[in-house]
């Protein structure tokens, strides 16, 4: 006959098992998956940004203080660098809020730290959203209207005025956006200290050439004030994509612990 167990004994083998498995599995496959997932998005936007932004460059097109005349021309012959260029606006939509969602999520999930500044980042992302949804049906008018006209109309510059309106008005709804990720991903360890002192410093830009958008759209080269700012936030999304892809822990439960108590 078996001798019988101590009771401590007993509830220290059912116990162990449990904590035991804790400190081997660690963190949930599921909680690293989510992070690459929004670095992923992040990579995404950035690269889709970037490409928007050179097939602009590429096809020389004016900037919004340049003579109407050449602006004209442009639309007339450059329809398809336009189509490509508002065509990734719509991918860049739902990346942005893709990625904004993601990281408010691994903000609440890494015990709330800096979750008030993720909120602000969803909500000035939303209006970002809509403001660039904004400057791209203006951009699509005025392409289309440069098909059918020889000389600039008054109506054609005023469709690229209100372009260029959107445009700088997007600057500090991009400003914030780009604050209040940073500042919640540095709150939750999510990225190192240089990169909130980037988004500080390129978000302050972005809010200050945003301040003079009635002379941007105008044609004010104060557009070029945000001009660090706006690649300082693609730099930003970069660095903390490949960051959070290349992420091997997430989130201990806070049960966990206990784990190096058994052991």
């Amino acid at each position: 006959m078996r001798s019988p167990h101590n009771p401590a004994t007993a509830l220290e083998s059912l116990h162990v098992p449990v904590s035991a498995a804790a400190a081997t599995t660690g963190p949930t496959p599921t909680r690293a998956l989510r992070e690459r997932v929004v670095g992923a998005t992040a990579i995404a936007l950035a690269a889709s940004v970037a490409i928007q932004n050179a097939v602009v460059v590429w096809a020389g097109a004016p900037d919004y203080g340049g003579p109407i005349k050449e602006v004209l021309a442009f639309h007339a012959e450059h329809r398809v660098a336009v189509a490509i260029a508002v065509g990734l606006e719509a991918l860049n939509l739902p990346l942005l809020l893709g990625f904004l969602t993601g990281l408010h999520g691994l903000v609440e999930r890494r015990g709330r730290a800096g979750a008030d500044w993720s909120r602000l980042a969803v909500a000035a992302g939303a209006t970002l959203s809509a403001v660039f949804a904004l400057y791209a049906v203006l951009w699509n008018g005025v392409v289309l209207s440069a098909g059918e006209l020889a000389e600039p109309s008054p109506e054609f510059e005023l469709a690229w005025q209100l372009h260029a309106a959107a445009f700088a008005l997007a600057l500090p709804a991009l400003g914030t956006t780009f604050i209040g990720a940073a500042l919640a991903a540095h709150a939750s360890q999510l990225t190192p200290p240089w990169q909130r002192l980037l988004a500080v410093a390129g978000g302050g830009l972005l809010l200050a050439a945003g301040a003079a958008n009635l002379a941007i759209a105008d044609g004010s080269r104060l557009l070029f004030v945000g001009m660090p700012g706006y690649a300082a936030w693609l730099v930003w999304l970069l660095a903390t994509g490949v960051r959070l892809v290349r992420a091997r822990t997430a989130d201990r439960p806070d049960d966990a612990s206990t784990s190096d108590e058994e052991g």
